[in-house]
């Protein structure tokens, strides 16, 4: 249960300003618990999720004049879809709080996230096996 409780957590980080690799969290632990897969890929998925709308949060929080991110653009031109590759390094974080700051519906932000986070951690899992 430890070992669940510190990939939520490592996902959960990663999917912040912190640059930790998430998917060799669960690469690692499914090396150890192989036959967990669907509970760890879970797991990883509801930390890295709940992260990345802590991110989306964020955004709601700045001021509405106090934000000038190429990411914006990209949200304006796509909307909430976009928030599908919220798990890209470097530039993920920024469509988060894009998201947020231009109060994107927060259900669908949730919805494409969590669908985006789950796609890359089945290919971790697959990989892993």
């Amino acid at each position: 249960m430890a070992e669940l409780a510190a990939l939520f957590a490592a996902s959960f980080a990663a999917a912040t300003l912190f640059p930790l690799p998430s998917e060799a969290a669960l690469f690692a632990y499914l090396q150890v618990h192989p036959d967990n897969a669907v509970l760890a890929v879970a797991v990883a998925t509801l930390g890295n999720t709940a992260g990345g709308m802590t991110s989306y949060l964020v955004g709601r929080l700045i001021p509405q004049n106090k934000l000038n991110l190429k990411a914006i653009d990209w949200v304006r031109r796509y909307g909430a879809p976009v928030t599908v590759l919220v798990w890209l390094p470097i530039v993920g974080d920024a469509l988060a709080v894009a998201a947020g700051w231009l109060r994107v519906n927060w259900a669908a932000a949730l919805a494409f996230m969590a669908a985006g986070r789950l796609a890359r951690y089945l290919v971790v899992a697959a990989l892993s096996s």
